[in-house]
C-alpha cells in the first residue's frame, strides 16, 4: 500500500505515438490536505475513490488506498468535491521494464504534461525516453490535489 513513484515533465507529444492505452479521467478532492487526500475519479466508464497519505521526506513515497466503486456513487460524490475537478487523458507508455503513465491535462490545467513511473524501490535504476524532461518529484505544485486549487494557466 505504499506508492512509490516519479514525475516529469513532458517535453513532447512523441510518447502518443508509442502509448499502448489511453484513458479518459475526471478527478476531485473530497479533502486536499497534504497529510490524508481523498481523491474521487472517474476514469472511463468506472469510479474510484483513493485515500493518500503525506509524502516522505524526498516526496518519493507515500500512503495509497484505492476502491472501485460504482461510476454513478463516484459522479455524486464529484458534486461534494473541492474547487474543481481536473480533466485529463491518460496515456500508458512501456518503455523497457516499466510502464510510465503520461497525463495530459485540460481545462484550467491546460498545456501541462507529466509522466509518472512507478517503482520497487525509491533507488530502482530505469530507462528514460528521450520525451522526458525535467524531474518534478517532490515538488507539490504538481500534485494533483494542489493544481485543482491553483491550476497550471494561472502560474
Amino acid at each position: 500500500m505504499i506508492e512509490i513513484e516519479r514525475k516529469f515533465l513532458v517535453t513532447s507529444s512523441e510518447f502518443k505515438s508509442v502509448a499502448n492505452k489511453r484513458m479518459h479521467i475526471r478527478q476531485a478532492y473530497l479533502s486536499s490536505n497534504p497529510a490524508r487526500s481523498v481523491r474521487i475519479r472517474i476514469q472511463d466508464e468506472k469510479g474510484f475513490i483513493t485515500i493518500k497519505g503525506k509524502s516522505n521526506k524526498s516526496g518519493l513515497s507515500r500512503f495509497e488506498w484505492e476502491k472501485e466503486i460504482p461510476a454513478k456513487e463516484a459522479e455524486t460524490l464529484l458534486d461534494l468535491c473541492e474547487a474543481f475537478p481536473i480533466e485529463k487523458n491518460r496515456f500508458l507508455v512501456k518503455f523497457g521494464e516499466h510502464v510510465y503513465e503520461v497525463d495530459e491535462f485540460y481545462a484550467e490545467n491546460q498545456g501541462l504534461i507529466i509522466a509518472e513511473i512507478e517503482l520497487a524501490s525509491e533507488d530502482e535504476n530505469f530507462l528514460k525516453p528521450e520525451w522526458l524532461g525535467r524531474e518534478v518529484t517532490g515538488d507539490k505544485r504538481y500534485y494533483n490535489a494542489h493544481l485543482s486549487k491553483f491550476p497550471f494557466t494561472e502560474w
